[in-house]
């Protein structure tokens, strides 16, 4: 099955269609069939991106009524994703939920006390030559764990988690897809978590200290088979422009928003907005992890949108990933370091993208390399003109000279839009709430 696209053209390509309906025949492709007309158990299409690879991605679709939740707190949503054993199940959430409710507070160990912790560790007291320990340390460590037993979900296989509506989403919790096949993650606006309780490093950054912090927004790890569709993800309340500074470093207080890590494969990522965040996506964690990613992170991202992001979109190790008909945009004074990572044994594919940069900022800054290793980045336009984004990365950053080729081509794509009409039609569709 297809599932049914949520811009004009698609639908009807001589005809303007106004919002979505809730049962839409695929176009195109073999074998056209009909979506159920309750969203929460429509399926991946065949053929749209990496995770239609082989037995497709259904999620909960089959789920019986025994098994079909509708959750409005967060202790409800896990109990949902507990529930039922290893039936199909489909979780509808209904208005935001949240993970923190009660604050940071909530999770302090006793005796935990932040100003302890900047006196016993600043630098002019600790130094830069070993990693912290001792009292407040083990207590941050301890608040920590409380923290991180509570806000993390483990999604099982077979499920479909939904948001309900416009408003519907997730604040400050982490969905943990860890060795399951089979989820789909829909509809949802998701408030990147918060770490309450980053550690600080004082041996990072070239023994300049750094503050480091936990929690993504969504993690697939080990996981076959996810499609994750139609979500907002961003840092919403606590923008990073919002977190104080000690010992001259940002007390920074998240990590990504979603990663695909350690032999997950079978991927795809579309029609989201990610928004006003740093470290965005990495997909493939650690240059050390061949054992784990070798042949595997297979991901596809299409029809999504970045704004205000600073890098990561995304960092790519080993994996063979397909990027195209997304919509970047860098604005005006925001900070931004690059859109593509090109790291160990990663075999990118980035075409017809379109990219909305402010004045002044280079192209030659969307691919950024990390390790040795080639990248197909063709038909793609910059402020509405094509530009080749590896000659122009090569021209003006030649010490990072990136090959030309990454040596396979995609086949499981979706309709492919023109690169100049993808601002219209991904910002007009990508995001929560917008889902057919």
């Amino acid at each position: 099955m297809r599932m049914p696209k949520c811009h004009d053209h698609v639908i009807a390509r001589t005809a303007l269609l106004i919002g979505c309906t809730a049962l839409v025949l695929s176009l195109s492709g073999p074998g056209a069939q009909a979506q159920p007309r309750d969203v929460a158990r429509q399926t991946l299409g065949a053929g749209d991106g990496w995770a239609s690879e082989g037995t497709g991605t259904t999620g909960g679709s089959t789920a019986d009524a025994k098994h079909v939740y509708t959750v409005t707190t967060w202790d409800q949503f896990r109990a949902a994703l507990k529930d039922g054993g290893s039936a199909p199940r489909i979780i509808k959430v209904k208005g935001m939920i949240d993970a923190v409710s009660e604050g940071c507070d909530a999770f302090a160990a006793a005796g935990y006390d932040f100003q302890k912790y900047l006196a016993a560790y600043d630098p002019a007291v600790w130094g830069h030559d070993k990693p912290v320990s001792g009292e407040q340390e083990d207590l941050r460590a301890a608040s920590a764990a409380a923290q991180d037993k509570t806000i993390k979900a483990s999604v099982p296989a077979d499920t479909t988690i939904i948001g309900v509506g416009k408003g519907s989403g997730i604040r400050g919790g982490s969905l943990q897809i860890k060795g399951v096949d089979n989820v789909i993650v829909r509809n949802l606006a998701f408030e990147a978590p918060i770490d309450c309780f980053p550690q600080w490093d004082p041996t990072d950054d070239n023994k300049t200290g750094a503050w480091n912090s936990e929690y993504d927004g969504i993690v697939v790890y080990g996981s076959t088979h996810v499609w994750v569709d139609h979500n907002t993800l961003t840092d919403g309340r606590y923008p990073d422009s919002s977190l104080p500074a000690y010992f001259g470093k940002t007390y920074q207080q998240h990590d990504g928003l979603l990663d695909v890590v350690r032999g997950s494969d079978h991927v795809t990522v579309s029609w989201n907005s990610f928004k006003d965040h740093d470290k965005t996506m990495l997909i493939g964690n650690s240059d050390s992890a061949t054992a784990d990613d070798t042949g595997k992170l297979k991901v596809t991202l299409h029809h999504n949108r970045f704004e205000g992001i600073v890098e990561r979109a995304p960092r790519v190790r080993f994996g063979q990933v397909d990027s195209y008909n997304n919509h970047f945009v860098v604005t005006k004074g925001q900070k931004w370091g690059y859109v593509y990572g090109i790291g160990k044994e990663s075999r990118l594919v980035a075409e017809h993208n379109a990219f909305t940069l402010a004045q002044g900022i280079s192209p030659a800054k969307i691919l950024k390399k990390w390790n040795e290793a080639p990248v197909t980045a063709g038909s793609n336009v910059v402020n509405g003109k094509a530009v080749d984004l590896i000659a122009v990365h090569n021209a003006e950053i030649p010490g990072e000279t990136l090959q030309s080729g990454a040596g396979w081509t995609p086949t499981l794509r979706a309709d492919i839009d023109p690169a100049k009409a993808v601002p219209g039609i991904v910002d007009a569709r990508a995001g929560a709430g917008r889902i057919c």
